[in-house]
Formats: structure tokens, C-alpha cells, sequence
């Protein structure tokens, strides 16, 4: 690092650079006034811009050329006067202010105009003495006479990246001076203001600006220092030298140049204009220093010690100067080691990359092997699926082929119940013949019997009361036969309803197994949540707190290369509560499924879980997928919709591994979350779908596909809810009303098992009532029968009764052929229809028995299909990472080949410095920093141990090559000649005024960051039109008055 006296001279060296050429040109402006007007001179227009004192102008407009060498620079950023305002300074009450543009600036007026009391103002505003004004030998003969002070303000600009402290000044600094009339001095250095004329009445016409009043006053902005400190590190910091003849010339130094013809005076004026004068003073104080140190030494015996490691110091100064040469050689070896140091780099990289590229061909390889595998479990899943889909289809045919069968066997059943019934009714048809015929029979031989002892007739009295009663028998067995039929409907009517109630005893037995499954269910689930809320991972499982500590202790003792991350439920975080039904619709098991890094890890993660799942439950997935500490890159095979997120832009997951298991295992970048039922379906089967969606999920957890439509079977998230007191509260709920609904339903149960029992107690009355009538009828035609035989006359032939009682025995064995006949025929269709309602029942229940077996078949089916899936994004994934991998592997090889160029190349370079190899066993950096350092240090010796004579040769021939150049330009010649013995310096050139005039606007043209302001008495009518030239015109003063006004010369200038 350099000491701060090194940067300060340093940068006066930078600085006596740029004033070399300033001089050389002011040197170029000494010629004859008397051709500055001269009409051949005066080639253009006349082209004046004035300053508009109540408008902020933009300088940075000016940016026109005024020669035909135009240049590119800008306006400057800081160091620029922008403004200048005096009150009660010299002769003036109210002096400006004077708005000055960023490059070429003429002040012109008549005599007492004020334009010496600006440049004086200038000089004393900035910090500079009164004697270097040539107006005064002390401050208080600034103050106007009658007044008791005087004030100066200057404006500094202040932006861009060089700007000094512009978060506390701003764009501007704002230096305020105040003079007393004793002649003391303060400061006040303020930021940026905004300026307000407040006195200043504007009035719009075209561009013209009027003032009135009798004052410009403005308001500063915050005062940030009173310490004349800061405003010279101001001064320094934006290289304003107001004491520096070139940077501020004065009348009376322009005037003692000018007419100076002693050798001498011009000299000191190039030794003072450089600041060798100064670097001399400095030398010479230096020297006086040393003069006075060596009197120390000799003075102070006390201080020996001190002095003696001084000399050591100075000592090795020498030595570091005497070891210069040593250092050059040294810093050749070290570029030498450097050139071979960049080979063996490129070498070492060179091995590193074919390293690399046999590390990717193992790695290729092994993708080839997992993309292989990947295939063969693809062929797998593809296989079980297809197995899986046969059953179901195997099943459905079955079915469907049974299905006739089962419904000719029911109408067979039919049928034969049909035809049993029919002939149980001819039987027992017969068997009332036939016990009527017996019964006639017995009545017959009766008679017989009766009248084979009895010849008397009957009195008519008996025969009189038996047709009365054979009367009365004929109407109350068409009473009795009424009362039949009006049982017979009421036995029928209890049928219906005991049907009727038993099959809604049965629904609601159903209903009620129903109800108390998913209470028992809800009540689980209730515990589960009751239990997440002192714990969230038990939401997972009542196991996995224990199951997650005892991983944590494994990875502890080493067991897992990565310690496996899961559940992955727990990972996750919803960005809408309202689609957590959906989301776990969608990742289903998965959100209790943990991710190992590699299958050793997932052995030891199997043998922790077999302590915590008993043998033939079921236990959470394990994904086996190398962990990646960054998420996948899935924007181009991504599905997008405008209106609806996929499921991984609904879920907030911070760690990589589990969102790109989530991808590889589920693809949630190709699942859409929508909402509504209906319109998920409008954009899934409607119209076409969006690119690369495969299948979307509706807030109730449907899943729709594009031809297909899945209805969930939950009605509540059980993982990813975040109000658990909301679930518990609803679950509380539910379970209430469960339990309510099981109790309603365990009455209409009872209520149910009333009526049956009721209606079964009122069949079996009516149908005993049905048998006592079915007596009661036959008691009766059997009654009449025989009231009707005695009825008949006594003298019938006994012969011809025992003729009716043998008819009436061959009838009853008829009848009784007939019964054994219709008795066969009954059992014979008994048979066949118990035989019919037998198969009907095999059918029957091997048609359940495959429904049976196709429902978790359908479920094994979804599994299949979700595993193929899988399987085939597992399959993408190893392409797509094979792709990826071989274009790595490519561009490793190209720049293997780049490299062995560079190698070339650079081995080749090495050569040309050092033909022979060094080996090197430092790196190309350190050797580089060595490098550095060694220059620096070299720098530094030359920087520090530079002698005076050779810095005042080389600014010499820099000022001569400067005003060589200058002249040259427009085909003059001239001389400078430097006598620095005798101090001493003689110009002689042939230049008139109006020439060095355009000189120094080239001169401004060409470095546009700097500022130059021009004080003359003369009009500046023939200058060039520009806009970076700016005319101020001070009126010619006037008795009291104390403001200048400012006014455009005309209306057309103005415009222009």
C-alpha cells in the first residue's frame, strides 16, 4: 500500500500533467489584440446564448460540436461551477446569480460591470487568499462600503460515479462564505437545494423569461458542514487549484505574462503553473529536514538506540535499492516459472477432465444398466396390469355368461313353483273327492242299513224341519264362504307387508353395518387427529414419532449413508387450503412413504420398520432414489393452464429429494387441480386438454381423465388439514351424528321387528281362522248332503242304493288312482323344483362370489395402472437423465479437445520464453501474486527514489511536445526553450490573437469534462455557434441599482 504523501504526489503529478497542457495552450493565446476583429477573421454568424436566471438550464444538452472535428465526449460529471451569486461584495449590493454551463463560458461587459468582482469572488469563495486576488491585501476590502458583510455562494456540481459524498450532498454542493468587516471568515457547506425564486414573477412568452423585484434569493438545502477541512477535501478531491494561474488567471497575471519580456518571469510563471515550485519547496523542505534530523542525531546521544534502528531501516532501504537489479532477475525466473506453472495447470486440468469423462462413461453405463432395469419393471407392471385386466375380464365374461343362465334358472324356479302349486292343488282336490266319496259311501250303506230295518215312512214334520235346516246350511256356508274370501285377502295383505317389512329390515340392517364402519372409522381418525395436535407426525400414523427417533439414532451411529427423509406428507405445505382433499387424492400412499438414498439404506430402513409394523400389516413405501440437492428441471414437459396450478405449483416444498421423488413417482408436474366437478370436465373431456396433462384432480378428490371419471371415496383431507381443532370439532360432530343416525336406525329396526312380528301374529290367526272356515264349509255341505238323502223318499228300491253305493266305490278307486297319480306328480315336481332353486342359488351366489372377487381386483387394477405409470415416468427420467448426462459428457469431451489446443498452444508460448521446461512446483496464482508483488515492489523503489531532475526533464519535454503539437495544428511554428540551471524560459511563436482564440475553443472542444470561464470586455460577436458555448452579458452598471438583470440579446437568438 502506498503512504498517503506517496498518493498525494502521485496524484499532483496526474495533475501537473493535465495543467502541463492547459499552460502549453495558455502560451498558444499570447498574440495581437489588434487582429481579434479583423473583418477577415470574422467568418460566421453571429451566435450568442444567454443564461436564463429563473430556469434551471440542462448543460448536458450541449453536446454540439462548434468545429468540424467533432468530439464524442459528454458534459462533465463533478467539479463543474454551475452557479455563482454575491451580495454586499466590493462595489456590488446584489451580483447575480450567474448560471455557468458545463465547458466554454464568456463573462463579457463594460468596465465595472462586475465581471472582476465574479472572478475575485471565485477565487475567495473557494478558499483562497486575498493577496492572490491582486484586489486586496485582506478580506474586510471585499465588504461594500456602508454594509457590515458580505456574502458569496458557489454551486458545485456533483454526480456520477466520481462524486464526493453524494449520499450526503446529492447532485450538487452548495459552498456559502460569509466576510465580516473585521475580515474573518466562516463557511457553510450545504447539499444539494432546491432552488425557489420566490421575488421572481415568470411570465411565458415563447421562451422569454421576464424577472422583476429586486432580488434573487433561493433556499439552500441542509447545512452538512462549517469546517474549512472539508471544503479543501472538496477542492482536492475535484482538483480545483484557485492559487494555480493556469486553473485561475487574473487580470494582473494575465497583463504581467503578457507584457512580461524578462525570460525569467515567464519561468517562474511555468514553474508556478506546473507546480514545480511547489515540488521544489517541498524538496527543499525536505532537505531542511534532513538537516535538521542529522542535528538531532547529533543532539539527542539519549535517543542512540532509536537512531540506530533508523539507520538499520534506512540501511535496508538501501539494500532493497541495491537489489533492484536482483529483484528484475528474479521477477524473470518467476515469469519463466509462470509460463510452465499455466502448462502444468492445463495439464492438471487436462487430467482432471478425462477423469471426468471416464467417470461419466461409468456413470453412462450404469444409466444404460438402471434404464435397462427400469425396463424390465416397466415389462413387469405392464404384464401384472394386462394379468390383472384378463381376470377382470375373465370375471365380466363369466358373469355376463352367467348371467342368462341365472335368469332361466329364476324363471324355471318359477315354474316349477308353478306347477307344484298346481298339482298340490289337484292333489288335495282328489283327497277332498275322495273323502267325500268315502264319506258318502258311509252314509249310503247307512241308509242302506236303515232302510233295510225300517219300513215306516217319515212324518212330514221331520221332512219340514230338514229342509228348513238344509236351508239354513245353504246360507251359512254362503256366509262362511264370504268370510273365506275376506281372510283370504287379509292373509294376502299380511304377506305383502311382512315381505315388505323384512326387506326393509334387511336394508336397514345394512345401513346400520354401514354407519357403524365409518364410525368406528371416524372415531379412529378422531383419536389419530386428537393425538396430531400435541404431535403432527402421528397424522401419519400412531408409529412414526418413534419410527423417526429411531432413524435419527441410526444415521447417529452411521448405519445410513443419508439419512432417509420422509413421511413426505410431512415435508410438504399447502398454498390453498381448500385443495388438500385433492392433493391427497392424488399422492394417496405416497404421503407416508419415505426416501432412502440407495438400497443399503433402505435395508436398515425395512429392519427399523419391522419393530414398529406387526407382521401382515401394512407398512409405508419406501422410494430409493439418489438424493439431489437440486429440484428437477421439468418446465418443458410440464403441464400449463392459465386459470389452474399443477400439483406441484400448489405445494410449497423446500427440500429437493422429496420434491423429485413426488415427480419421479406421481409426475405432479402433469397434474391439474381444479376445483369445480363440472369444470373439470369441461377441460379434460370437452375440449382438448392441456399439453402434457394426463389427468386432473377436483377439490372433492375425483380424479378425471380424458375418457374416464373416478368419484372419491373420501370426504375430508386426513394428512395435509392445518386446522386440526376445525377437524376435531367436525369430526366430533359427525360422530355424534353417527351415532344418532345408528340409534334411529337401531328403532326402526325395533319398530320394523314389531310390525313383522304383529303382522306375522295376525297371518297365523287368519289363517287358522282361514282352516276353522274351510271345516265349518265342509261340516256344512256334508250336513246338507245328508239332510238331503234323508230328505228323499223312503220308498226308494234299496236295490237301487246299494247300485249308488257300488257306483260310488268304483268312483272313490278312481279317485284314489287319480290321488296316488296327482300325490307322485307332487313329489315329482317337488323334486324338480327343489332341484331348480338349488342351481338358481349356485348361480346365484357364484355371480356374488365373482363380483366379489372383481372389486379388489378393480382396486389391484388402479394400483397396476398408477405403477405402470411409474414405471414409465421412472423410464423418462433415466432417458431424459441420460440425455443430459451424454450432452455432459459431449461438452466434457469437446473441451478435452479445446484443451489439448490450449495446451498446445500454451506450451508453445512457454517455449518462446523458456525453451527449456522448469519444473515448477508452486501454482500459476501464487506465482502470479509473486509476480505482482514484485512489480509493485519494483514500482515502488522507482516511485520512491525517482530524482527531481528527471521528473523536471521528462514534464519539460512533455510541455515542448504539447506546444510543438498545438502549433502544428494549424502550420505554424515556434520555440520553448527551458533553461532550468538559470531558471529561465524563452517562447517565441507567430500567432495573432484570432487564432489562439480559435485555439482554445478547439482546445475546450476536446476536453469537454473540463470547465472554462472567460472574462473579457470585449462583445464576442464573431465566435462559432455552438451550444457549448455560453455568453453571459452584464449590463453596464447603473447608479443605484443592485441587481444585474439578464436578457436575451433578441426573440430569434432565443429560439434558436
Amino acid at each position: 500500500m502506498k503512504s498517503h504523501k506517496q498518493q498525494l504526489t502521485s496524484r499532483k503529478l496526474e495533475t501537473t500533467v493535465s495543467q502541463i497542457k492547459s499552460f502549453t495552450f495558455y502560451l498558444m493565446a499570447k498574440r495581437k489584440e489588434e487582429n481579434f476583429f479583423s473583418p477577415e477573421n470574422a467568418k460566421r454568424p453571429r451566435q450568442e446564448e444567454l443564461e436564463d436566471f429563473d430556469k434551471d438550464g440542462d448543460e448536458d444538452e450541449c453536446t454540439a460540436s462548434f468545429t468540424n472535428c467533432t468530439s464524442t465526449l459528454t458534459a462533465a460529471e463533478v467539479g463543474i461551477i454551475e452557479s455563482i451569486q454575491l451580495r454586499n461584495f466590493m462595489c456590488h449590493s446584489m451580483l447575480g446569480p450567474f448560471k455557468f454551463g458545463s465547458n466554454v463560458n464568456f463573462v463579457v461587459g463594460n468596465n465595472g460591470s462586475g465581471k472582476s468582482a465574479v472572478l475575485t469572488a471565485l477565487i475567495v469563495g473557494l478558499g483562497g487568499k486575498a493577496v492572490a486576488t491582486n484586489r486586496g491585501s485582506s478580506l474586510k476590502g471585499f465588504v461594500k462600503d456602508g454594509q457590515n458583510s458580505a456574502d458569496i455562494s458557489i454551486t458545485l456540481r456533483n454526480r456520477g460515479d466520481d462524486a464526493y459524498k453524494a449520499n450526503v450532498y446529492g447532485n450538487s454542493i452548495i459552498v456559502q462564505q460569509h466576510i465580516s468587516m473585521d475580515g474573518s471568515r466562516s463557511y457553510k457547506l450545504k447539499s444539494e437545494a432546491d432552488l425557489l425564486s420566490p421575488l421572481l414573477v415568470s411570465v411565458a412568452c415563447g421562451r422569454r423569461w421576464l424577472a422583476k423585484g429586486k432580488g434573487h434569493k433561493g433556499r439552500g438545502g441542509t447545512v452538512v458542514s462549517t469546517r474549512k477541512e472539508e471544503l479543501i477535501a472538496i477542492l482536492d478531491h475535484f482538483n480545483i487549484q484557485v492559487d494555480n494561474p493556469v486553473s485561475v488567471l487574473t487580470q494582473e497575471m494575465s497583463k504581467q505574462f503578457l507584457q512580461s519580456k524578462n525570460e525569467g518571469d515567464k519561468y517562474k510563471f511555468f514553474m508556478k503553473a506546473t507546480q514545480l515550485e511547489q515540488m521544489k519547496e517541498d524538496y527543499s523542505y525536505i532537505m531542511e529536514t534532513k538537516e535538521r534530523t542529522k542535528e538531532q542525531i547529533n543532539q539527542g546521544e539519549e535517543r542512540l538506540t532509536e537512531l540506530k534502528r533508523q539507520c538499520l531501516e534506512k540501511e535496508e532501504r538501501f539494500q532493497s535499492i541495491a537489489g533492484l537489479s536482483t529483484m528484475k532477475t528474479n521477477l524473470e525466473y518467476l515469469k519463466h516459472e509462470m509460463a510452465w506453472a499455466v502448462v502444468n495447470e492445463i495439464e492438471k486440468q487436462l487430467n482432471a477432465i478425462r477423469d471426468n469423462i471416464r467417470i461419466g462413461e461409468d456413470r453412462a453405463a450404469r444409466l444404460d444398466r438402471k434404464m435397462e432395469e427400469q425396463q424390465v419393471r416397466l415389462n413387469e407392471a405392464e404384464k401384472k396390469y394386462k394379468d390383472i385386466q384378463d381376470k377382470l375380464e375373465k370375471i365380466s365374461q363369466e358373469t355376463n355368461a352367467r348371467a342368462p343362465e341365472c335368469l332361466a334358472l329364476k324363471a324355471d324356479v318359477t315354474a316349477r313353483k308353478r306347477a307344484y302349486n298346481e298339482a298340490e292343488v289337484l292333489y288335495n282336490r282328489s283327497l277332498n273327492e275322495h273323502r267325500a266319496l268315502r264319506k258318502d259311501d258311509e252314509q249310503l250303506c247307512k241308509r242302506i242299513e236303515e232302510l233295510k230295518k225300517s219300513t215306516d215312512q217319515s212324518l212330514e214334520p221331520e221332512r219340514l224341519e230338514r229342509q228348513k235346516k238344509i236351508s239354513w246350511l245353504k246360507e251359512r256356508v254362503k256366509a262362511l264362504q264370504d268370510q273365506e274370501c275376506s281372510v283370504s285377502q287379509d292373509m294376502e295383505q299380511f304377506q305383502q307387508a311382512i315381505e315388505k317389512d323384512k326387506e326393509e329390515h334387511t336394508r336397514i340392517k345394512r345401513e346400520e353395518l354401514d354407519v357403524k364402519q365409518t364410525l368406528n372409522y371416524n372415531q379412529r381418525q378422531l383419536k389419530e387427529l386428537k393425538d396430531s395436535k400435541t404431535d403432527r407426525l402421528k397424522r401419519f400414523g400412531p408409529n412414526v414419532p418413534a419410527l423417526l427417533e429411531a432413524i435419527d439414532d441410526a444415521y447417529r451411529r452411521g448405519h445410513f449413508t443419508c439419512k432417509p427423509v420422509g413421511p413426505l406428507g410431512a415435508c410438504i405445505h399447502l398454498r390453498d387450503p381448500e385443495l388438500a382433499l385433492a392433493i391427497e387424492s392424488c399422492l394417496k400412499g405416497l404421503l407416508q412413504a419415505y426416501c432412502c438414498h440407495n438400497h443399503a439404506d433402505e435395508r436398515v430402513l425395512q429392519a427399523l420398520m419391522k419393530k414398529f409394523y406387526l407382521p401382515g400389516t401394512s407398512r409405508p413405501q419406501i422410494i430409493v432414489s439418489e438424493f439431489r440437492n437440486e429440484m428437477y428441471d421439468v418446465r418443458h414437459k410440464a403441464a400449463y393452464h392459465p386459470e389452474f396450478p399443477t400439483v406441484l405449483k400448489a405445494l410449497e416444498i423446500d427440500n429437493a429429494v422429496v420434491a423429485n421423488s413426488l415427480i419421479d413417482m406421481r409426475g405432479i408436474e402433469t397434474v391439474l387441480l381444479i376445483k369445480n366437478n363440472s369444470v373439470a370436465r369441461a377441460v379434460m373431456q370437452s375440449q382438448k386438454p392441456p399439453k402434457n396433462c394426463r389427468e386432473a384432480f377436483t377439490a372433492d378428490g375425483d380424479q378425471v381423465f380424458t375418457k374416464r371419471y373416478y368419484s372419491s371415496e373420501n370426504t375430508r383431507p386426513k394428512f395435509l388439514s392445518r386446522d386440526v381443532d376445525s377437524e376435531i370439532s367436525d369430526l366430533e360432530k359427525e360422530v355424534e351424528n353417527k351415532k344418532a343416525q345408528i340409534s334411529n336406525l337401531q328403532q326402526h329396526l325395533s319398530a320394523l321387528e314389531k310390525d313383522i312380528e304383529c303382522n306375522e301374529g295376525c297371518l297365523r290367526r287368519c289363517q287358522a281362522h282361514y282352516k276353522e272356515l274351510k271345516v265349518k264349509i265342509r261340516k256344512s255341505f256334508s250336513e246338507i248332503r245328508e239332510l238331503e238323502n234323508i230328505e228323499e223318499h223312503q220308498s226308494v228300491d234299496i236295490a237301487t242304493l246299494e247300485e249308488e253305493a257300488q257306483e260310488n266305490k268304483i268312483k272313490m278307486k278312481m279317485v284314489e288312482k287319480n290321488m296316488e297319480q296327482h300325490k307322485e306328480n307332487m313329489e315329482y315336481l317337488k323334486r324338480l323344483k327343489v332341484e331348480a332353486e338349488n342351481k338358481y342359488d349356485a348361480i346365484k351366489l357364484k355371480i356374488n362370489q365373482l363380483s366379489e372377487l372383481a372389486d379388489p381386483l378393480k382396486d389391484e387394477l388402479n394400483l397396476a395402472d398408477s405403477e405402470v405409470d411409474n414405471q414409465k415416468r421412472g423410464k423418462r427420467h433415466y432417458e431424459e437423465k441420460q440425455k443430459e448426462h451424454l450432452d455432459t459428457l459431449n461438452k466434457k469431451r469437446r473441451e478435452l479437445d479445446m484443451k489439448e489446443k490450449e495446451l498446445e498452444e500454451k506450451m508453445s508460448q512457454a517455449r518462446q520464453i523458456c525453451p527449456e521446461r522448469i519444473e515448477v512446483k508452486k501454482s500459476a496464482s501464487i506465482l502470479d501474486k509473486e509476480i505482482n508483488r514484485l512489480r509493485q515492489k519494483i514500482q515502488a523503489e522507482h516511485a520512491s527514489h525517482g530524482d527531481r531532475e528527471e521528473i523536471m526533464r521528462c514534464l519539460t519535454l512533455r510541455c515542448k511536445l504539447y506546444f510543438d503539437n498545438l502549433l502544428s495544428q494549424r502550420a505554424y511554428c515556434g520555440k520553448m526553450n527551458f533553461d532550468h540551471k538559470n531558471e529561465t524560459l524563452s517562447i517565441s511563436d507567430m500567432v495573432n490573437r484570432r487564432i489562439a482564440m480559435d485555439m482554445i475553443l478547439k482546445m475546450a472542444d476536446s476536453q469537454r469534462f473540463r470547465q472554462f470561464i472567460l472574462l473579457t470586455p470585449q462583445s464576442m460577436s464573431s465566435l462559432p455557434s455552438s451550444k457549448l458555448i455560453r455568453i453571459l452579458r452584464m449590463s453596464d452598471p447603473e447608479r443605484g441599482q443592485s441587481t444585474l438583470p439578464f436578457r436575451p440579446v433578441s426573440q430569434q437568438e432565443e429560439e434558436d
